[in-house]
């Protein structure tokens, strides 16, 4: 397969984190149990949100020895030795507190916290299909942050299942794997949506 793009004509082609390895590292893309999902670059909005959510996180952590770590960042959901692990995702912000599952090149294992922006062209893929496999790698947190909307989904583990609750604007949102910590929902949509559905 060539190194900087990615042969459709292998429709039933199953790509593992092996084959990633070989892509032109300006490629950005997801496998999702071997099937690949093309990022396209995000909106302004978009990024402006992950900013702030960064932002405040970073601003709690400094000097904590749990890390904050935005997009572009490798997450290997259920890593194998031989690297035929067929789930990588690019969470847009996550933070990893166990040392030992980071490597050069992300995160190996369930990240602490993850947090997904919702655009138009991924609204299914992160409420639905990243939401059961975040469920399934035992991510400890997990949220979806809606700027239509301007709510925050939070999800914490408990007991094997996602018990949910729904922030908006108004909220100061703790964060339940940092004690301590919490987002304030008003900074985080502060910036102009205007025509984001």
């Amino acid at each position: 397969m060539p190194s900087t793009a990615l042969d459709y004509s292998l429709e039933d082609q199953h790509y593992t984190y092996a084959d990633m390895l070989e892509w032109d590292e300006s490629l950005r893309a997801e496998i999702i149990d071997g099937e690949v999902y093309m990022m396209a670059p995000p909106a302004r909005f978009h990024q402006e949100i992950s900013s702030e959510l960064h932002g405040q996180l970073w601003t709690f952590l400094k000097g904590k020895p749990c890390k904050v770590y935005p997009a572009p960042f490798g997450v290997r959901l259920f890593p194998n030795d031989d690297l035929s692990d067929d789930t990588v995702v690019e969470p847009d912000i996550v933070v990893v507190c166990d040392h030992s599952k980071l490597d050069d090149r992300g995160c190996n294992g369930a990240p602490d916290l993850v947090i997904e922006i919702l655009s138009p062209s991924n609204t299914q893929r992160d409420r639905i299909v990243k939401f059961r496999k975040y469920l399934a790698a035992g991510v400890r947190e997990y949220w979806v942050v809606d700027p239509g909307q301007k709510t925050a989904e939070v999800h914490i583990l408990n007991n094997g299942q996602y018990v949910t609750t729904v922030y908006d604007a108004a909220d100061e949102v703790p964060v339940t794997v940092l004690p301590g910590c919490s987002i304030k929902l008003g900074d985080v949509f502060s910036i102009d949506l205007d025509g984001v559905e």
